[in-house]
Protein backbone atom coordinates (compact mmCIF):
# COMPACT_ATOMS: atom_id res chain seq x y z
CA UNK A 1 0.00 0.00 0.00
CA UNK A 2 1.42 3.19 -1.08
CA UNK A 3 0.39 6.65 1.08
CA UNK A 4 1.50 9.95 0.27
CA UNK A 5 2.10 12.50 3.72
CA UNK A 6 1.34 16.42 2.87
CA UNK A 7 3.63 18.87 4.70
CA UNK A 8 2.18 22.29 5.88
CA UNK A 9 3.75 23.70 8.71
CA UNK A 10 5.75 20.73 9.84
CA UNK A 11 9.04 21.50 7.32
CA UNK A 12 10.93 18.64 8.97
CA UNK A 13 11.88 15.23 8.21
CA UNK A 14 12.37 14.43 11.86
CA UNK A 15 9.96 13.76 14.86
CA UNK A 16 7.15 14.23 12.80
CA UNK A 17 3.88 13.30 13.73
CA UNK A 18 2.01 12.06 9.92
CA UNK A 19 5.67 11.11 8.65
CA UNK A 20 6.14 8.32 10.97
CA UNK A 21 2.34 7.41 11.08
CA UNK A 22 2.73 6.73 7.25
CA UNK A 23 5.43 4.91 7.54
CA UNK A 24 4.69 2.80 9.85
CA UNK A 25 1.72 1.77 8.14
CA UNK A 26 2.38 1.84 4.63
CA UNK A 27 5.38 -0.11 2.00
CA UNK A 28 5.60 3.35 -0.49
CA UNK A 29 5.47 6.89 1.20
CA UNK A 30 5.88 9.95 -0.92
CA UNK A 31 6.15 13.12 0.50
CA UNK A 32 4.76 16.38 -0.80
CA UNK A 33 4.24 20.26 -0.46
CA UNK A 34 2.58 22.71 -2.45
CA UNK A 35 3.37 26.17 -3.07
CA UNK A 36 -0.06 27.42 -2.40
CA UNK A 37 -1.96 29.76 -4.80
CA UNK A 38 -4.43 30.24 -2.37
CA UNK A 39 -2.29 32.34 -0.37
CA UNK A 40 0.77 33.15 -2.60
CA UNK A 41 -1.36 35.18 -5.05
CA UNK A 42 -1.96 37.41 -2.01
CA UNK A 43 1.25 38.07 -0.75
CA UNK A 44 4.06 41.02 -2.26
CA UNK A 45 6.43 39.28 -4.92
CA UNK A 46 9.04 39.91 -2.49
CA UNK A 47 8.00 37.80 1.20
CA UNK A 48 10.55 36.81 3.46
CA UNK A 49 8.15 34.05 4.39
CA UNK A 50 8.24 32.71 0.95
CA UNK A 51 11.94 32.77 0.95
CA UNK A 52 12.14 30.97 4.48
CA UNK A 53 9.84 28.62 2.89
CA UNK A 54 11.59 27.69 -0.50
CA UNK A 55 15.27 27.61 1.90
CA UNK A 56 13.81 25.13 4.15
CA UNK A 57 11.80 22.73 1.31
CA UNK A 58 15.33 22.50 0.11
CA UNK A 59 17.02 20.86 3.26
CA UNK A 60 13.66 19.05 4.02
CA UNK A 61 14.39 17.52 0.46
CA UNK A 62 18.22 16.82 1.11
CA UNK A 63 17.00 15.34 4.56
CA UNK A 64 14.81 13.37 3.46
CA UNK A 65 17.42 11.71 0.57
CA UNK A 66 19.69 11.14 3.35
CA UNK A 67 16.89 8.98 5.10
CA UNK A 68 16.41 6.76 2.19
CA UNK A 69 18.66 6.76 -1.08
CA UNK A 70 16.19 8.37 -3.71
CA UNK A 71 13.84 9.75 -1.77
CA UNK A 72 13.04 13.43 -1.21
CA UNK A 73 9.98 16.14 -1.58
CA UNK A 74 7.74 16.64 -3.86
CA UNK A 75 6.67 20.31 -4.81
CA UNK A 76 3.77 21.64 -6.68
CA UNK A 77 2.62 25.30 -7.47
CA UNK A 78 -1.14 25.58 -7.71
CA UNK A 79 -3.99 25.24 -5.47
CA UNK A 80 -4.37 22.81 -2.75
CA UNK A 81 -7.23 21.18 -3.26
CA UNK A 82 -6.54 21.10 -5.99
CA UNK A 83 -2.44 19.34 -6.87
CA UNK A 84 -2.89 17.07 -3.39
CA UNK A 85 -6.18 14.92 -5.23
CA UNK A 86 -4.21 15.58 -8.53
CA UNK A 87 -0.77 13.93 -6.65
CA UNK A 88 -2.89 11.68 -4.95
CA UNK A 89 -4.06 10.08 -8.18
CA UNK A 90 -1.27 10.18 -10.30
CA UNK A 91 1.03 8.10 -7.80
CA UNK A 92 -2.07 5.73 -6.88
CA UNK A 93 -2.01 6.45 -3.17
CA UNK A 94 -4.35 4.42 -0.90
CA UNK A 95 -3.69 7.17 1.51
CA UNK A 96 -3.31 10.82 2.85
CA UNK A 97 -1.34 11.66 5.55
CA UNK A 98 -1.18 15.15 7.61
CA UNK A 99 -0.60 17.43 10.67
CA UNK A 100 -2.95 19.02 12.07
CA UNK A 101 -3.66 23.05 11.40
CA UNK A 102 -6.51 24.73 13.25
CA UNK A 103 -6.35 27.99 11.39
CA UNK A 104 -10.38 28.24 10.07
CA UNK A 105 -8.93 28.44 6.17
CA UNK A 106 -6.70 25.67 6.61
CA UNK A 107 -9.77 23.63 8.05
CA UNK A 108 -11.98 24.54 5.06
CA UNK A 109 -9.28 23.63 2.85
CA UNK A 110 -8.25 19.96 4.53
CA UNK A 111 -12.06 19.52 4.88
CA UNK A 112 -12.49 20.17 1.05
CA UNK A 113 -9.27 18.13 0.15
CA UNK A 114 -10.46 15.25 2.57
CA UNK A 115 -13.93 15.12 1.20
CA UNK A 116 -12.47 14.76 -2.45
CA UNK A 117 -10.14 12.03 -1.45
CA UNK A 118 -12.46 10.19 0.68
CA UNK A 119 -14.96 9.81 -2.09
CA UNK A 120 -12.47 8.13 -4.19
CA UNK A 121 -11.80 5.71 -1.62
CA UNK A 122 -8.56 6.74 -0.43
CA UNK A 123 -7.93 7.25 3.54
CA UNK A 124 -7.33 10.44 5.08
CA UNK A 125 -5.58 10.38 8.46
CA UNK A 126 -4.62 13.80 10.83
CA UNK A 127 -2.36 13.84 13.14
CA UNK A 128 -1.50 16.37 16.47
CA UNK A 129 2.01 17.79 15.94
CA UNK A 130 2.24 21.63 16.23
CA UNK A 131 1.94 21.83 19.88
CA UNK A 132 2.04 20.23 23.00
CA UNK A 133 -1.83 19.88 23.74
CA UNK A 134 -4.24 20.66 21.55
CA UNK A 135 -7.72 21.24 20.97
CA UNK A 136 -9.83 19.41 23.83
CA UNK A 137 -7.08 18.01 25.80
CA UNK A 138 -6.50 20.38 28.34
CA UNK A 139 -10.00 21.38 29.57
CA UNK A 140 -11.33 22.56 33.06
CA UNK A 141 -13.00 20.21 35.71
CA UNK A 142 -16.31 20.91 34.22
CA UNK A 143 -15.11 19.72 30.28
CA UNK A 144 -15.18 23.51 28.95
CA UNK A 145 -11.89 24.90 27.68
CA UNK A 146 -10.04 27.31 29.68
CA UNK A 147 -10.68 31.07 29.27
CA UNK A 148 -7.48 32.64 31.43
CA UNK A 149 -4.04 31.54 31.08
CA UNK A 150 -3.04 30.48 35.05
CA UNK A 151 -5.34 27.96 35.60
CA UNK A 152 -4.57 26.21 31.92
CA UNK A 153 -0.88 26.37 32.85
CA UNK A 154 -1.10 24.77 35.86
CA UNK A 155 -3.45 22.17 33.77
CA UNK A 156 -0.74 21.61 31.12
CA UNK A 157 2.03 20.94 34.19
CA UNK A 158 -0.43 18.23 35.75
CA UNK A 159 -1.07 16.24 32.32
CA UNK A 160 2.36 17.03 31.16
CA UNK A 161 4.85 13.67 31.55
CA UNK A 162 7.70 12.42 29.07
CA UNK A 163 4.86 10.60 26.99
CA UNK A 164 4.06 13.67 25.67
CA UNK A 165 7.20 15.02 24.90
CA UNK A 166 8.81 11.73 23.14
CA UNK A 167 9.72 12.06 19.53
CA UNK A 168 8.65 10.53 16.64
CA UNK A 169 11.02 7.79 15.35
CA UNK A 170 11.14 8.37 11.74
CA UNK A 171 14.42 6.55 11.05
CA UNK A 172 12.86 3.12 12.44
CA UNK A 173 10.55 2.87 8.96
CA UNK A 174 12.86 5.35 6.64
CA UNK A 175 13.09 2.26 4.73
CA UNK A 176 9.78 2.98 3.39
CA UNK A 177 10.17 6.38 1.78
CA UNK A 178 9.57 5.98 -1.98
CA UNK A 179 11.49 7.30 -4.90
CA UNK A 180 11.08 11.08 -5.32
CA UNK A 181 10.20 12.08 -9.12
CA UNK A 182 13.35 14.27 -10.11
CA UNK A 183 11.88 18.18 -10.21
CA UNK A 184 13.14 19.03 -7.08
CA UNK A 185 12.46 22.61 -5.47
CA UNK A 186 11.59 25.17 -7.27
CA UNK A 187 13.25 28.46 -6.68
CA UNK A 188 11.57 31.62 -5.90
CA UNK A 189 11.81 33.09 -8.97
CA UNK A 190 9.76 30.07 -11.11
CA UNK A 191 7.30 30.84 -8.77
CA UNK A 192 6.92 34.27 -9.54
CA UNK A 193 8.72 35.61 -6.45
CA UNK A 194 12.22 37.74 -5.50
CA UNK A 195 14.82 37.84 -2.81
CA UNK A 196 12.92 39.82 0.13
CA UNK A 197 16.53 39.93 2.67
CA UNK A 198 15.21 36.97 4.65
CA UNK A 199 18.27 37.03 7.35
CA UNK A 200 21.53 34.71 7.28
CA UNK A 201 20.40 33.54 11.23
CA UNK A 202 16.88 32.30 9.89
CA UNK A 203 18.72 30.24 6.61
CA UNK A 204 19.19 26.84 6.70
CA UNK A 205 15.88 25.23 7.68
CA UNK A 206 15.57 22.64 10.07
CA UNK A 207 19.87 22.48 10.20
CA UNK A 208 18.98 26.36 11.12
CA UNK A 209 16.68 25.68 13.81
CA UNK A 210 18.64 23.13 15.62
CA UNK A 211 21.55 25.59 15.59
CA UNK A 212 19.76 28.27 17.08
CA UNK A 213 18.33 25.93 19.60
CA UNK A 214 21.75 24.82 20.55
CA UNK A 215 23.05 28.46 21.25
CA UNK A 216 19.64 29.29 23.30
CA UNK A 217 20.37 26.58 26.11
CA UNK A 218 23.73 27.96 26.51
CA UNK A 219 22.04 31.13 27.39
CA UNK A 220 18.20 29.74 28.53
CA UNK A 221 19.17 30.14 32.59
CA UNK A 222 19.28 33.91 32.01
CA UNK A 223 16.25 34.02 29.64
CA UNK A 224 13.88 35.00 32.81
CA UNK A 225 16.10 38.18 33.28
CA UNK A 226 17.20 38.96 29.76
CA UNK A 227 13.92 38.46 27.75
CA UNK A 228 12.26 42.14 28.11
CA UNK A 229 15.55 43.96 27.02
CA UNK A 230 15.57 44.64 23.36
CA UNK A 231 19.26 45.37 23.04
CA UNK A 232 20.12 42.30 24.64
CA UNK A 233 20.11 38.60 23.64
CA UNK A 234 17.60 36.83 25.43
CA UNK A 235 15.03 35.41 23.48
CA UNK A 236 15.83 32.36 21.58
CA UNK A 237 15.15 33.66 18.26
CA UNK A 238 12.78 30.41 17.19
CA UNK A 239 9.65 31.23 16.80
CA UNK A 240 10.03 31.60 12.76
CA UNK A 241 10.85 27.61 13.24
CA UNK A 242 8.24 27.12 15.35
CA UNK A 243 5.79 28.23 13.19
CA UNK A 244 6.46 26.60 10.10
CA UNK A 245 7.53 23.62 12.22
CA UNK A 246 11.58 23.47 11.10
CA UNK A 247 12.05 22.34 14.65
CA UNK A 248 9.77 19.92 17.08
CA UNK A 249 7.63 21.52 19.45
CA UNK A 250 8.13 18.49 21.34
CA UNK A 251 12.03 19.05 21.32
CA UNK A 252 11.72 21.97 22.86
CA UNK A 253 9.00 21.50 25.99
CA UNK A 254 11.13 18.60 26.23
CA UNK A 255 14.12 20.50 27.07
CA UNK A 256 12.30 23.30 28.96
CA UNK A 257 10.38 21.13 31.00
CA UNK A 258 13.38 18.49 31.85
CA UNK A 259 15.18 21.45 33.04
CA UNK A 260 12.65 23.63 34.94
CA UNK A 261 10.66 20.10 36.58
CA UNK A 262 12.54 17.61 36.21
CA UNK A 263 16.47 18.34 35.81
CA UNK A 264 19.15 15.11 36.19
CA UNK A 265 22.51 14.88 37.03
CA UNK A 266 22.56 16.58 39.82
CA UNK A 267 21.59 19.93 37.40
CA UNK A 268 19.73 22.91 39.39
CA UNK A 269 16.11 23.50 38.46
CA UNK A 270 16.88 26.27 35.90
CA UNK A 271 14.25 29.29 36.38
CA UNK A 272 14.98 30.82 32.95
CA UNK A 273 14.01 27.39 31.58
CA UNK A 274 10.57 27.59 33.75
CA UNK A 275 9.91 31.40 32.29
CA UNK A 276 10.20 29.79 28.72
CA UNK A 277 8.19 26.94 28.83
CA UNK A 278 5.73 29.01 30.14
CA UNK A 279 6.11 31.01 26.55
CA UNK A 280 5.71 27.42 24.80
CA UNK A 281 2.25 27.23 27.51
CA UNK A 282 0.61 30.09 26.29
CA UNK A 283 1.07 29.48 22.07
CA UNK A 284 -0.86 26.30 23.41
CA UNK A 285 -3.33 28.24 25.24
CA UNK A 286 -4.04 30.51 21.91
CA UNK A 287 -4.31 27.94 19.89
CA UNK A 288 -7.02 26.00 21.84
CA UNK A 289 -8.28 29.03 22.28
CA UNK A 290 -8.34 29.54 18.65
CA UNK A 291 -9.96 26.26 17.93
CA UNK A 292 -13.17 26.68 20.47
CA UNK A 293 -13.39 30.26 20.04
CA UNK A 294 -12.78 30.59 15.54
CA UNK A 295 -15.10 34.04 16.10
CA UNK A 296 -11.82 35.65 17.57
CA UNK A 297 -11.00 36.26 13.85
CA UNK A 298 -12.54 39.08 12.89
CA UNK A 299 -14.16 40.18 16.72
CA UNK A 300 -13.45 40.06 20.08
CA UNK A 301 -13.13 37.04 22.59
CA UNK A 302 -14.98 39.28 24.88
CA UNK A 303 -17.82 40.04 22.28
CA UNK A 304 -18.96 43.33 24.54
CA UNK A 305 -15.53 45.38 23.66
CA UNK A 306 -17.23 45.34 19.93
CA UNK A 307 -19.09 48.21 21.48
CA UNK A 308 -16.32 50.97 21.35
CA UNK A 309 -16.08 53.27 18.81
CA UNK A 310 -12.38 53.71 17.56
CA UNK A 311 -11.03 56.55 15.75
CA UNK A 312 -11.77 56.64 12.26
CA UNK A 313 -11.37 59.20 9.35
CA UNK A 314 -8.37 61.12 7.93
CA UNK A 315 -6.97 61.79 11.02
CA UNK A 316 -7.06 58.76 12.51
CA UNK A 317 -5.91 57.53 8.87
CA UNK A 318 -2.66 59.08 9.55
CA UNK A 319 -1.72 58.45 13.08
CA UNK A 320 -1.73 54.92 11.47
CA UNK A 321 0.39 55.76 8.89
CA UNK A 322 2.55 57.31 11.27
CA UNK A 323 2.52 54.19 13.59
CA UNK A 324 3.30 51.60 10.49
CA UNK A 325 5.84 54.15 9.08
CA UNK A 326 7.58 54.94 12.89
CA UNK A 327 7.17 58.39 12.69
CA UNK A 328 4.85 58.63 16.15
CA UNK A 329 7.73 60.84 18.42
CA UNK A 330 8.04 58.15 21.01
CA UNK A 331 11.70 56.42 20.04
CA UNK A 332 10.91 53.26 21.27
CA UNK A 333 7.76 52.68 19.53
CA UNK A 334 9.48 53.94 16.47
CA UNK A 335 12.38 51.91 16.52
CA UNK A 336 10.31 48.67 17.01
CA UNK A 337 8.34 49.35 13.71
CA UNK A 338 11.56 50.24 11.75
CA UNK A 339 12.63 46.90 13.14
CA UNK A 340 9.40 44.83 12.12
CA UNK A 341 9.83 46.88 8.87
CA UNK A 342 13.36 46.11 8.14
CA UNK A 343 13.47 42.57 9.46
CA UNK A 344 9.97 40.85 9.62
CA UNK A 345 10.74 40.37 13.03
CA UNK A 346 9.61 42.52 16.51
CA UNK A 347 10.85 41.53 19.82
CA UNK A 348 8.22 40.74 22.14
CA UNK A 349 8.24 43.23 24.93
CA UNK A 350 8.15 45.79 21.67
CA UNK A 351 5.11 43.82 20.70
CA UNK A 352 2.97 44.69 23.66
CA UNK A 353 4.58 48.24 23.71
CA UNK A 354 3.23 49.49 19.91
CA UNK A 355 0.21 47.38 20.10
CA UNK A 356 -0.89 49.53 23.45
CA UNK A 357 0.47 52.81 22.20
CA UNK A 358 -1.66 52.15 18.67
CA UNK A 359 -4.62 51.27 20.89
CA UNK A 360 -4.55 53.13 24.16
CA UNK A 361 -2.96 56.42 22.75
CA UNK A 362 -4.00 56.26 19.22
CA UNK A 363 -7.16 55.14 19.76
CA UNK A 364 -7.06 52.85 16.83
CA UNK A 365 -9.10 49.47 16.07
CA UNK A 366 -7.06 46.41 17.13
CA UNK A 367 -7.74 44.54 14.19
CA UNK A 368 -5.58 47.12 12.08
CA UNK A 369 -2.94 46.27 13.88
CA UNK A 370 -3.39 42.82 13.51
CA UNK A 371 -3.68 42.75 10.03
CA UNK A 372 -0.12 45.44 9.47
CA UNK A 373 1.94 42.54 11.55
CA UNK A 374 0.38 39.77 9.78
CA UNK A 375 1.52 41.57 6.49
CA UNK A 376 4.87 42.11 7.83
CA UNK A 377 6.00 39.38 10.70
CA UNK A 378 7.54 36.42 9.31
CA UNK A 379 6.60 34.62 12.25
CA UNK A 380 3.20 35.30 11.96
CA UNK A 381 0.70 32.57 13.65
CA UNK A 382 -2.74 33.58 13.55
CA UNK A 383 -3.68 32.01 16.96
CA UNK A 384 -0.44 33.82 19.13
CA UNK A 385 -1.11 37.28 17.07
CA UNK A 386 -4.62 37.40 17.49
CA UNK A 387 -4.32 36.28 21.06
CA UNK A 388 -1.44 38.90 21.28
CA UNK A 389 -3.65 41.93 19.88
CA UNK A 390 -6.47 41.21 21.96
CA UNK A 391 -4.56 41.11 24.72
CA UNK A 392 -3.43 44.43 24.39
CA UNK A 393 -6.54 45.56 23.64
CA UNK A 394 -8.48 44.36 26.48
CA UNK A 395 -11.07 42.28 24.82
CA UNK A 396 -9.50 38.36 24.83
CA UNK A 397 -8.83 35.88 26.71
CA UNK A 398 -6.98 36.63 30.40
CA UNK A 399 -6.31 39.89 28.54
CA UNK A 400 -4.79 42.96 30.53
CA UNK A 401 -6.96 45.28 32.45
CA UNK A 402 -8.70 47.78 30.28
CA UNK A 403 -7.04 50.43 32.61
CA UNK A 404 -3.31 49.01 32.31
CA UNK A 405 -2.16 51.48 29.31
CA UNK A 406 1.54 51.10 28.96
CA UNK A 407 3.54 54.68 29.12
CA UNK A 408 5.76 54.28 26.01
CA UNK A 409 8.30 56.35 27.71
CA UNK A 410 8.22 54.63 31.24
CA UNK A 411 8.66 51.36 29.01
CA UNK A 412 11.76 53.16 26.81
CA UNK A 413 12.97 54.01 30.41
CA UNK A 414 13.33 50.85 31.60
CA UNK A 415 13.85 48.12 28.95
CA UNK A 416 16.38 50.49 26.83
CA UNK A 417 17.82 52.19 29.45
CA UNK A 418 20.65 53.68 27.58
CA UNK A 419 19.04 53.88 23.95
CA UNK A 420 20.94 51.41 22.30
CA UNK A 421 17.76 49.85 20.64
CA UNK A 422 16.53 52.92 20.12
CA UNK A 423 19.82 53.96 18.44
CA UNK A 424 20.14 50.62 16.42
CA UNK A 425 17.07 51.52 14.21
CA UNK A 426 16.92 55.48 14.78
CA UNK A 427 20.70 56.53 13.50
CA UNK A 428 19.45 60.12 14.08
CA UNK A 429 18.83 59.77 17.45
CA UNK A 430 22.44 58.28 18.31
CA UNK A 431 23.70 61.40 19.72
CA UNK A 432 21.53 62.17 22.55
CA UNK A 433 22.17 60.96 25.88
CA UNK A 434 20.19 58.17 27.47
CA UNK A 435 18.61 61.05 29.67
CA UNK A 436 17.43 62.76 26.63
CA UNK A 437 16.56 59.78 23.92
CA UNK A 438 13.18 58.31 25.77
CA UNK A 439 11.50 61.22 25.02
CA UNK A 440 13.06 64.12 22.87
CA UNK A 441 10.74 66.51 22.98
CA UNK A 442 11.18 67.30 26.71
CA UNK A 443 14.90 68.15 25.77
CA UNK A 444 15.88 72.06 25.83
CA UNK A 445 16.20 73.27 22.56
CA UNK A 446 20.15 73.73 22.81
CA UNK A 447 20.18 70.28 24.01
CA UNK A 448 18.71 68.92 20.52
CA UNK A 449 21.23 71.70 19.31
CA UNK A 450 24.25 70.41 20.64
CA UNK A 451 22.91 66.54 19.19
CA UNK A 452 22.23 68.33 15.41
CA UNK A 453 18.86 67.17 15.95
CA UNK A 454 15.77 69.52 15.28
CA UNK A 455 12.36 68.29 16.20
CA UNK A 456 10.23 68.10 13.10
CA UNK A 457 13.20 68.12 10.65
CA UNK A 458 15.74 65.27 12.16
CA UNK A 459 12.73 63.45 14.17
CA UNK A 460 9.06 63.96 14.40
CA UNK A 461 7.26 65.60 17.11
CA UNK A 462 5.03 63.04 19.08
CA UNK A 463 1.41 62.92 17.52
CA UNK A 464 -0.10 62.18 20.72
CA UNK A 465 0.33 63.38 24.56
CA UNK A 466 0.52 60.16 26.21
CA UNK A 467 -1.69 62.24 29.46
CA UNK A 468 -4.30 62.79 26.90
CA UNK A 469 -4.35 60.12 25.42
CA UNK A 470 -4.94 58.03 28.67
CA UNK A 471 -8.21 60.01 29.52
CA UNK A 472 -9.74 59.54 26.20
CA UNK A 473 -8.85 55.69 26.17
CA UNK A 474 -10.66 55.89 29.52
CA UNK A 475 -13.64 57.39 28.19
CA UNK A 476 -13.85 55.27 25.53
CA UNK A 477 -13.85 52.17 27.20
CA UNK A 478 -16.42 53.50 29.48
CA UNK A 479 -18.80 51.69 26.90
CA UNK A 480 -18.07 48.18 27.69
CA UNK A 481 -18.95 48.38 31.61
CA UNK A 482 -21.65 51.68 30.68
CA UNK A 483 -19.55 53.28 33.59
CA UNK A 484 -16.50 55.34 34.09
CA UNK A 485 -12.96 53.34 34.79
CA UNK A 486 -10.96 53.81 37.81
CA UNK A 487 -8.28 55.36 37.59
CA UNK A 488 -4.57 53.30 37.73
Amino acid sequence: MNALVWFRRDLRADDHAALFHALKHHERVFCAFVLDTDILDALPRADRRVEFIVDALRVLDADLAALAPGAGLIVRHGTAREQIPALAAELGVDALYFNHDDEPDALRRDADVGATLLARGVQVESFKDHVVFERSEILTGSRKPYGVFTPYKNAWLREINPFFLSSYPVGRYAAHLAEAPPRGVPSLGDIGFEPAGLAAALSGGSAGAQRLFDEFLERIDRYGDARDFPAAKGPSYLSTHLRFGTISIRRLAREAWTRAYAPTGGQAVSAGAQVWLSELIWRDFYHQVLHHHPQVVGGAFRPEYDRIAWADGPDADADFEAWCQGRTGYPLVDAAMHQINETGYMHNRLRMVVASFLIKDLGIDWRRGEAYFAEKLIDFDLAANNGGWQWASSSGCDAQPYFRIFNPVNQSEKFDPDGKFIKRYLPQLAKLPPKLIHAPWLAKPAELAACGIVLGRDYPEPVVRHETARMATMARYAVVKDRTFPDA
